[in-house]
C-alpha cells in the first residue's frame, strides 16, 4: 500500500491534487535554502552551487559517504533522462524529504523535471583543466593554496580546478573564465500513478534489508542530494568495515591468498581515509567507480574477505603521522614506478622506482632505464619477476591512425590523422612520461604527459612500452604491466603471499619506511 504523509501538519493534505506549477512556486524558497542557492537579496556571483560537505571522519564516526549514482537528472544530448528506481531487497523503501514528506512502498520511482527559479542565479568562475586524474588536479590546487589562492577541485564531467571569478590572477596562471545564468534547476519528483509530486532535498532513504542496485544489495542508509553542478547524487552512508567488504572482491579478487587480502584491506582503508576529501565539493567523500576504489554490493563478500578485514581491523599505513598515498594497481610488469612517473606530483620516499622480483631478477637490470633499447631487453624477459603470471604482465597492441584519431577527438576536437608517434621522455623505471603525436592537420603537434597518455589512449595497458611504426598508418605498442605501476602490484602481492610472505612483509616491500598502526590514532584531534 502506498502512503504519503507530511510530518509537520496534523491532517493529510492531498499534495498529488495540487498542480505542479503551483507546488513548484510554493516550495522554491525552501528548495533554494536546502540547495544553498542565493536569495534575491544576495547578488554576489557564486563559483558553483553550494552543497554542505560530508561529516568529518573521527574515531566516533568512521562512516564514509559514497556516491553510488552520480549526475542524476542530467541530460546528455538527445538521450532521455532516466528515472531513479528505488527497489527494496525485502520489505518497504521509506523516503523523507527536507519538507517532511514521507512515502513508503516496495518500489519508489523518482523522475526529474526542470523547475524555474524566482530569480536567475549567476555563476562565474575561473577554470583550469580538464585533468586526466584527481591527483594531477590536486597538485595544481596545492600549488595555488601555497600562493594564497582558494581553489576547488571539481568533476562536472572531468577533473577541473576552479577559482572564484573575483580572483586577481597573475599572468602566468592559465585559467579560462566561465559564466552561466541559471533560470531553472533540476528537481526530483515522486512518480505517482496519475501525477508527480516535487521533493525537496536532501532526501533520506531507508530500507531495512537494503536497496537493489547494480545487481546487488546495498544496506544504506542513503541520501539523495544535489551536487555542485545542478544534478543529483545517490549517496550511501557506509561504515568503513562494510565499505571494505565491497572493495576487496572487486579490486584484488575474493580468491586471492589470505595475506594478499590482508594487505589489500590495509591499503583500501588507508586510501579511503587519505582521499576522503575527493568529492567534498559535491557533499560526499568518495565515488564507487574507478575514479576512486571500485565499490559494489558488500553483501557478496566471501568469508575470506571478511576475515581479512577483521584481522586487520583499524590498521592503516602512515608516513609522518598521516595516511600515505596508498596507490596500487594490477601488475607493474616487473618494475615499480615513482609517483612522479604516473602523475605530475612530487615524489615521496615510500613510492620508489624499484626492480620488483627475485634476487636474480633484481641483479639482471639497473636503474634508470632511459633508453628504448634497454627497455626492449627488459620486456623480453619475465622469469623471476613478481606477478609474472598476470595476463597483462607483457602485452602488445596495434593501433591504426584511425584508432588514435578517434581516441584523441574526444578532447582534441580538430585533431587529424596522426603520421608520427615518438617517445620524448622516460622516467627512471622506463615508463613514458612524454609522448609526441604529430597529426596531418596544420600545426598539429600534440604532446601527452603522465596520466594524460593513457587517458587519451585507453587502449594501452600501461606507460611501460616501446612503440614501432609498422606501416604508414599503423603502430605497434609493446609493453609490460597493467596500471600506473606505483605502489603495490596486486599480482606481485598474490605471488609473494603464495611464497609465504605475510601481509606486513608485503606492505613493507611496496611501501618501505611507512608505519603500520591503528587508524584510530590518526583520526584523533592533534
Amino acid at each position: 500500500m502506498r502512503m504519503v504523509t507530511k510530518r509537520s501538519v496534523l491532517k493529510i493534505i492531498p499534495f498529488l491534487s495540487i498542480p505542479v506549477s503551483i507546488l513548484a512556486i510554493g516550495c522554491i524558497s525552501l528548495f533554494a535554502k536546502a540547495q544553498g542557492l542565493p536569495s534575491a537579496k544576495n547578488k554576489h556571483l557564486l563559483t558553483h552551487l553550494k552543497v554542505p560537505g560530508p561529516p568529518r571522519l573521527t574515531p566516533e564516526n568512521e562512516v564514509l559517504w559514497i556516491g553510488i549514482e552520480s549526475y542524476l537528472g542530467k541530460s546528455e544530448g538527445s538521450k532521455k533522462v532516466s528515472d531513479l528506481k528505488l527497489t527494496s531487497s525485502s520489505g518497504l523503501v521509506r523516503i523523507q524529504d527536507a519538507n517532511g514528506l514521507i512515502h513508503k512502498a516496495a518500489e519508489i520511482t523518482i523522475t526529474w523535471r526542470k523547475v524555474p527559479v524566482k530569480e536567475s542565479i549567476k555563476i562565474a568562475r575561473f577554470i583550469k583543466g580538464p585533468f586526466a586524474s584527481f591527483e594531477s588536479a590536486q597538485k595544481v590546487a596545492f600549488e595555488l593554496r601555497k600562493s594564497g589562492y582558494n581553489p576547488h577541485i571539481a568533476n562536472p564531467s572531468m577533473w577541473e580546478v576552479w577559482l572564484p571569478s573575483n580572483t586577481q590572477l597573475t599572468q602566468d596562471l592559465n585559467f579560462s573564465l566561465w559564466k552561466e545564468s541559471i533560470t531553472d534547476v533540476i528537481q526530483p519528483f515522486l512518480k505517482g500513478a496519475t501525477t508527480n509530486h516535487m521533493l525537496v532535498g536532501p532526501i533520506e532513504i531507508q530500507s531495512e534489508e537494503g536497496l537493489k542496485i547494480h545487481g546487488g544489495s546495498y544496506k544504506g542508509p542513503f541520501l539523495l542530494q544535489a551536487n555542485a553542478y545542478g544534478s543529483w547524487t545517490l549517496v550511501e552512508q557506509v561504515p568503513i568495515k562494510r565499505y571494505l567488504a565491497g572493495v576487496l572482491p572487486h579490486e584484488i579478487g575474493s580468491n586471492s591468498p589470505k595475506e594478499a587480502l590482508k594487505a589489500q584491506s590495509v591499503l583500501a582503508r588507508t586510501w579511503a581515509i587519505a582521499n576522503s576529501h575527493r568529492f567534498v565539493i559535491d557533499g560526499y567523500h568518495l565515488c564507487a567507480n574507478t575514479q576512486c576504489q571500485v565499490y559494489k554490493h558488500p553483501n557478496k563478500a566471501s568469508n575470506e574477505v571478511k576475515k581479512a578485514i577483521a584481522n586487520t581491523k583499524d590498521i592503516v599505513l602512515s608516513w609522518q603521522k598521516e595516511p600515505i598515498n596508498a596507490v596500487y594497481h594490477a601488475t607493474n610488469g616487473g618494475i615499480m614506478a615513482a609517483a612522479s612517473e604516473a602523475w605530475a606530483i612530487e615524489n615521496v620516499p615510500y613510492l620508489k622506482p624499484t626492480i620488483d622480483g627475485s634476487r636474480q631478477w633484481t641483479k639482471e637490470f639497473k636503474l634508470p632505464i632511459k633508453k628504448s633499447s634497454d627497455l626492449r631487453t627488459f620486456l623480453k624477459l619475465s622469469n623471476g619477476a613478481h606477478g609474472q603470471n598476470h595476463p597483462r604482465f607483457r602485452w602488445s597492441k596495434k593501433l591504426t591512425a584511425q584508432d588514435i584519431e578517434k581516441s584523441l577527438l574526444i578532447e582534441q576536437k580538430s585533431f587529424k590523422r596522426p603520421f608520427q608517434i615518438k617517445v620524448l621522455e622516460r622516467g627512471t623505471s622506463g615508463r613514458v612520461i612524454s609522448l609526441e603525436i604529430r597529426g596531418s592537420g596544420q600545426n598539429q603537434n600534440l604532446v601527452l604527459r603522465h596520466d594524460k597518455i593513457r587517458k587519451s589512449l585507453p587502449q594501452l595497458a600501461s606507460t611501460l612500452f616501446v612503440v614501432d611504426q609498422i606501416s604508414k598508418e599503423e603502430w605497434l605498442f609493446s609493453g609490460g604491466g597493467f596500471g600506473h605501476g606505483v605502489g603495490l602490484s596486486q599480482a606481485g602481492a598474490i605471488d609473494l603471499a603464495k611464497k609465504g610472505w605475510n601481509h606486513k612483509q608485503i606492505l613493507r616491500h611496496y611501501y618501505p619506511g611507512t608505519s603500520y598502526g591503528p587508524l584510530h590514532d590518526l583520526l584523533k584531534d592533534p
